[in-house]
């Protein structure tokens, strides 16, 4: 058996957790940890990111092939199956060696009695590959490789982008760097970059964001492990800027976890009078403690607390905020390219579970605020359900909230003061903002 027997397997097992229902990030990071060959690391990478993309497409082609379903105990075999037609159809890769390579796996998983089935739906399918892909084709899950709860919303509330942000959810997510400036300036980092062999492009209204074209491990970049920057979405940079905290001021970053708004707080105004971190993980704020300290960034005014955020009593030591960013749980619906298994796990009843909380966080923060300080409202969520029907109740609710406008580009001005990005092919992903002044 060759090295990437093997190698297909532990891709199986991994593509196995997740379509049981496992977060992708959970199974996918130890995985790739025992890989020691950065090549076979990257290799697992990408079947796994294909395969999740692709899956809901790539079940229902397995289940036109198959006579009957495969028992539990072979949910390896569905996926390594699933992720043999996504390396053929999506990642290009040569179809034979795919072929012998799963099956391998297949016999490497334990569960020999499927290797032939396995051979035999392969073969078949390259035989009868057009047909079927037409088959296919007419089912629109299929098609869009999305649930069909999630492209019926896309479609009612972005009539006329509802499929280009399904597309942009089935492509490759653009790597967007945030420069620590207080380190060094972006033209800094963009000359070592360059100097380094690795092309790097300004964003036009971003002052720390760089995009690299293609994408690197972020261990080929010189200066990450000294926190000169981090990697962070173009779309989430806004948080901080629009935010734009002042010297001697007050400042709570509600829920915080994994802590790249913070830093980016802290590296435009290290003169703020505090930051106050707050997530209801503690193991997430250690994760944020690890990053500020790579960042050079623990001796600024920044304290780490456990709390929940919806219940104030329990944390907040009775001083108002001169601002606040409530980064907000949501369907994360914005960033499906950077976390495609968002589209298996998540269900449509979700939605309005995630609005009422929003709202209940909102309404829990807002008396936490100056007089005349502001509230940045923020979710990854490119559903309006999420955004303007959250927000538009809240300022009927509290007339002493008044709306800013907000310079975003190419965002869509919304109802109740939002602004949403879309996602975009080598731009940033789907966000929504509201920035709120207490008179």
């Amino acid at each position: 058996m060759s090295a990437s027997g093997p190698l297909r397997a532990q891709a199986a097992r991994v593509l196995a957790q997740v379509l049981a229902g496992r977060s992708l990030k959970a199974v996918l990071g130890p995985a790739e940890a025992r890989i020691a060959d950065p090549r076979d690391r990257g290799l697992l990478h990408a079947i796994v990111l294909a395969g999740v993309r692709g899956a809901i497409r790539y079940r229902a082609l397995l289940a036109m092939l198959l006579q009957k379903p495969l028992p539990a105990r072979a949910a390896p075999v569905e996926a390594a199956l699933v992720a043999a037609f996504a390396q053929i159809e999506t990642l290009q890769l040569p179809a034979h060696a795919v072929v012998a390579e799963t099956v391998a796996a297949i016999r490497a998983l334990r569960l020999e009695a499927f290797a032939g089935l396995g051979n035999a739906v392969l073969r078949r399918w390259l035989r009868e590959r057009d047909a079927l892909a037409a088959r296919l084709d007419d089912n629109e899950q299929a098609f869009w490789r999305h649930p069909q709860w999630l492209i019926d919303a896309l479609r009612h509330d972005w009539p006329g982008d509802w499929q280009r942000i399904l597309e942009a959810g089935n492509a490759e997510a653009p790597m967007w760097l945030r420069v620590n400036r207080r380190l060094g300036s972006r033209d800094d980092c963009l000359a070592r970059l360059q100097a380094a062999g690795l092309p790097a492009t300004a964003h036009p209204q971003l002052p720390d964001a760089l995009r690299m074209d293609p994408p690197q491990p972020v261990t080929k970049l010189p200066g990450f492990a000294e926190g000169r920057f981090s990697v962070q979405d173009a779309s989430a940079q806004y948080a901080a800027q629009l935010l734009d905290p002042q010297a001697g001021q007050r400042v709570l970053d509600a829920c915080a976890a994994p802590g790249g708004k913070t830093s980016h707080l802290l590296e435009r105004r290290p003169d703020v009078a505090s930051v106050l971190a707050l997530d209801s993980d503690p193991s997430r704020l250690a994760r944020i403690g690890e990053n500020l300290e790579r960042l050079q960034l623990r001796d600024t005014n920044v304290e780490l607390r456990s709390g929940d955020a919806g219940d104030p009593s329990g944390w907040w030591d009775g001083r108002p905020f001169d601002r606040i960013l409530l980064d907000a749980p949501c369907s994360a619906t914005g960033i499906g390219r950077r976390q495609p298994d968002v589209r298996l796990h998540r269900r449509a009843d979700d939605i309005a579970d995630l609005s009422r909380q929003q709202a209940r966080l909102l309404d829990a923060l807002w008396p936490l605020l100056a007089p005349g300080g502001r509230l940045l409202y923020a979710v990854c969520s490119v559903l309006r359900a999420e955004s303007e029907a959250v927000l538009t109740p809240f300022l009927a609710r509290h007339p002493e909230a008044r709306v800013l406008p907000l310079a975003v580009e190419r965002a869509r001005r919304m109802e109740g003061g939002v602004a949403q990005c879309l996602p975009e092919p080598e731009g940033g992903d789907g966000f929504a903002y509201a920035l709120l002044v207490r008179d």
